[in-house]
């Protein structure tokens, strides 16, 4: 059985390649002006973002659509399995608590704090506007038994500690930029409540105002920190 492989695709956007080369696509962003899809053919299997937000799946989820169309599995929230129906994509809608299976990945919704509203194009020109979909984490099961965090766009909160005392993984994936999401110091903390080995920052840098690094995250957690340049793939 080969490796987990995380590839970082810019801004929050992450794929794994599972052991059992099973494709698993979470929070594309493809308008993120450092995105770098991987290495041709795609292949998309498992399609499953954490929020609407258009950072995440493009304005009226483009990027979900779009993958969905590839022949993807899409897992999301009850609110935005309702809105991809109306854009003509069936997804598996859940909700904090449920676990599903998909192309033999394990995916159970957790607990974010954060926003998720989809961007919305007006018509005929008209304003855009925002329609609320909730947000999410995952804890993500693979063939080989390893188990990874991916928070989502998040706050730091202590109930991450139960995250670690129900399914105890060993990899998690975390934004650091600040603003939005929490900053390095409190990404730190949330690597000491999950008591993983490796940590994969995401969601920084993109913007001015991103302003958290990997290096500071590096200072304040005696974990692994692996800072993924975008296109660039992590071995597990």
């Amino acid at each position: 059985m080969a490796r987990l492989r995380i590839t970082r695709l810019g801004h929050g956007g992450v794929l794994y390649r599972s052991p059992g080369k099973k494709w698993l696509w979470i929070d594309r962003w493809s308008g993120s002006p450092n995105y770098t899809p991987p290495p041709q053919p795609h292949r998309v299997d498992v399609v499953a973002p954490t929020h609407g937000h258009f950072d995440h799946v493009g304005n009226d989820a483009a990027d979900v659509v779009e993958l969905a169309a590839a022949g993807g599995t899409v897992v999301c929230s009850h609110e935005m399995s309702i809105y991809l129906a109306s854009l003509g994509v069936e997804a598996v809608g859940m909700n904090k608590g449920g676990r599903f299976e998909a192309a033999g990945i394990g995916l159970t919704m957790v607990r974010a704090d954060h926003t998720g509203g989809v961007t919305v194009s007006g018509s005929a020109g008209g304003a855009d506007s925002t329609r609320e979909l909730g947000c999410w984490g995952w804890l993500l099961e693979f063939e080989d038994g390893t188990r990874v965090y991916h928070s989502g766009d998040t706050d730091l909160f202590s109930d991450m500690a139960l995250v670690r005392e129900r399914w105890a993984p060993t990899i998690a994936v975390l934004p650091i930029g600040g603003h939005y999401t929490m900053g390095p110091a409190d990404a730190a903390r949330a690597v000491t409540l999950l008591g993983v080995e490796t940590v994969i920052p995401v969601h920084y840098g993109t913007f001015p105002i991103l302003t958290g690094t990997p290096a500071e995250l590096q200072a304040a957690t005696p974990a692994t920190v692996v800072p993924l340049e975008p296109g660039e793939t992590w071995e597990a």
